[in-house]
């Protein structure tokens, strides 16, 4: 696979369930030279760690409510000051990061203050029946964010991690309640958002029911407008 030619600086936009951990997985396997953030991993870290920001994210989610603008902006910009990616050099993506027309703002202006500005947004376009319908089946190991399904992708050791052996776990916002708020709104929100991006010029849409068909359609977009 031919290299980066510039930075990249990708942004993952797509509802709760829609594969994001799994393409970013994928991505960087196939472009070593990018690094990630998932705002996902990130949060789970915090909570798991009983932190003051972990314990305030734990109360939105368990009500199936997004996360305030001013946390979750706090938390990956400060995340992504201590790993020293705030520079021109970097290529690096956002899972899950930004949700709000209020977060893409801030994180402009921080990121415009060093020459760091996102120049792709991808929005992964998966069938809200088709995301309802893989929560049940969804399992995932806490330390390292490592997600199964056990339609398609299972563990090879029922309930156990492939890499660990460690025990995986169902996420308290596996459920079709939950899960039926945040898409309601993830739709809400993610509107205003992708007009933002689209006024840019930055934003490209791929659209499938599984990572398979839409994984191809992702290293096309990356390989035509960053590789060789």
């Amino acid at each position: 696979m031919a290299s980066a030619l510039r930075p990249l600086r990708l942004l993952l936009l797509g509802a709760p369930g829609s594969g994001k951990g799994t393409q970013t997985a994928r991505l960087l396997k196939q472009f070593p030279q990018i690094e990630s953030v998932s705002s996902g991993d990130l949060l789970r870290q915090q909570i798991k760690a009983g932190t003051p920001l972990g314990q305030k994210a734990s109360l939105y989610i368990s009500s199936g409510k997004l996360l305030s603008d001013e946390l979750i902006t706090k938390l990956i910009i400060t995340n992504l000051s201590n790993r020293k990616w705030m520079n021109s050099s970097a290529s690096w993506l956002l899972d899950g990061f930004p949700r709000t027309v209020k977060q893409a703002e801030l994180l402009d202006a921080e990121l415009g203050r060093h020459s760091a500005q996102l120049n792709l947004v991808v929005q992964l376009d998966v069938p809200e029946n088709v995301i309802l319908e893989r929560i049940e089946n969804r399992y995932v190991h806490v330390p390292s964010g490592r997600v199964y399904n056990l339609t398609y992708n299972p563990p090879r050791v029922p309930g156990k991690d492939d890499i660990t052996g460690e025990p995986l776990t169902k996420r308290s916002d596996d459920t079709y309640e939950v899960f039926g708020k945040r898409l309601k709104e993830y739709r809400r929100t993610v509107t205003p958002l992708i007009d933002h991006y689209a006024k840019s010029g930055i934003l490209e849409k791929v659209t499938g029911e599984t990572s398979d068909i839409i994984f191809p359609q992702l290293v096309k977009l990356v390989s035509e407008k960053f590789g060789e």
